[in-house]
């Protein structure tokens, strides 16, 4: 399926990050990019340049994300592409973790891309086209000590994304899952002198998800890996 068979993008958990690299990109192909995060403050840099749409939604709850939706619908229409960027994470031995935080990472990493998803679904099944991705990370599919909310979000939104894959597919939709496995560039962080190219860059990765977006039927990617030279399997 060409690119420009999609028109329209959301991306949901926008930052400055990896998000920023995938709303550069797409609107440079001509995509008509909505931006939503908690917090919009972040983002009227990014909105300026790719002349974005802003909305603030908290992804975990139900009546916003369905509000969402409907603002999208009443404004720029319904997007072809959602991109589930947003997650929660709280670190520490089992014994000390509150579990509130615990809750909220279940809540911000798993839930929230099921009530994004469902949305989009809704409105991509009667066009039998559309494209939902999901970006998971390394623990989507290893769980580190005294991380184990973020294993627990990241698992779940991956188990999400297989089951979507299965039965959305079929009828036109393309979903993928993206396991980011390495650290990620940014202004604060930055390689160490010796080990060039150690961390992901977030233009390449947001490559990648263009690449697949731009994958014939005949042969979609449910599954992509992405690590540095450096990262171990």
């Amino acid at each position: 399926m060409p690119a420009f068979a999609y028109r329209s993008a959301l991306i949901v958990g926008a930052g400055t990050g990896l998000s920023a690299s995938l709303a550069r990109l797409l609107s440079k192909a001509g995509l008509k990019i909505a931006l939503t995060a908690r917090s919009t403050d972040k983002l009227a840099k990014l909105a300026a340049e790719t002349d974005a749409k802003v909305f603030a939604c908290d992804a975990s709850q139900s009546g916003q994300v369905t509000g969402l939706f409907e603002e999208l619908d009443a404004s720029v229409g319904a997007p072809d592409v959602v991109i589930y960027n947003a997650s929660f994470r709280t670190r520490g031995a089992l014994v000390d973790l509150v579990p509130a935080d615990v809750e909220r990472a279940m809540a911000v990493s798993a839930f929230g891309a099921f009530l994004v998803a469902q949305q989009a679904a809704r409105r991509m099944l009667p066009k039998s086209q559309g494209a939902i991705f999901f970006t998971g990370a390394s623990a989507s599919v290893k769980g580190y000590a005294k991380s184990a909310p973020f294993a627990m979000g990241k698992f779940a939104l991956r188990g999400l994304a297989q089951s979507l894959a299965r039965e959305l597919q079929p009828q036109g939709i393309h979903v993928a899952h993206f396991v980011i496995d390495g650290g990620i560039r940014s202004d604060r962080r930055q390689e160490p002198a010796d080990k060039p190219d150690a961390l992901l860059d977030p233009d390449a990765i947001a490559q990648t998800y263009f690449d697949v977006l731009r994958q014939p039927r005949n042969a979609w990617s449910t599954e992509v890996e992405l690590r540095p030279w450096v990262e171990t399997f």
